[in-house]
């Protein structure tokens, strides 16, 4: 079995992890409290583990992949779709600091309340919260620094623009690829594509 060191290292020594920031997250929000007690023998193994209902907890490299093109900033609000075991969730409250804030949405009401339980082990409560997932895509009404989905959509769900601040940035599973949008104005974004990933997917209607 692989240590978190030996975890941490390897992403590192390849290059998909290398904000001190987000290192530091990986040490604070150790994996071990978010992998179900039937696969703790391979936590710190870089592959995506069952965690009920048909879900994961994501692959490690690709978390820290998806971290990095986010770009988060101290006191960055942050909204994280698809928050599953609570992972995601508390990395992202680690890296933006007391000043700021992150909202976990799940639709499966098992892994809301797993994921609220492994959020209560860190001091989080106050500014970080996961709350069940609405009948529409994310949160309407509000707008966020940073979005991350973790789970992949069959097209680009546009809707979620509308919540993104100006100069924000949406990092989104599309089918295979990884989709890095940063909203630029009210009418323009930027693009950038990384392809060969696979997520569970994402439910954009939970009325349907």
């Amino acid at each position: 079995m692989k240590s978190m060191q030996e975890l941490i290292d390897s992403m590192i020594l390849a290059g998909t992890l290398h904000t001190p920031a987000i290192i530091d997250a990986f040490y604070k929000i150790d994996r071990k409290y978010f992998v179900p007690e039937a696969f703790s023998e391979f936590t710190y193994i870089d592959r995506p583990l069952p965690i009920g209902k048909d879900q994961t907890i994501s692959q490690p490299s690709t978390v820290a992949f998806m971290l990095e093109q986010l770009s988060i900033k101290e006191g960055d609000k942050v909204l994280d779709i698809g928050s599953g075991s609570g992972w995601t969730t508390s990395l992202l409250c680690a890296i933006v600091g007391e000043e700021g804030s992150v909202t976990g949405l799940e639709r499966v009401d098992d892994l809301v309340e797993q994921g609220k339980k492994n959020l209560e082990q860190f001091s989080f409560a106050e500014r970080c919260h996961i709350q069940k997932a609405r009948e529409k895509l994310g949160v309407p009404g509000q707008t966020f620094d940073r979005i991350l989905v973790s789970a992949s959509a069959q097209e680009i769900p546009y809707a979620l623009f509308e919540q993104l601040k100006t100069g924000g940035i949406l990092v989104i599973p599309v089918q295979n690829s990884i989709f890095k949008f940063t909203k630029l104005s009210n009418t323009k974004l930027q693009k950038e594509e990384f392809p060969g990933f696979v997520f569970v997917p994402l439910i954009t209607d939970l009325s349907i």
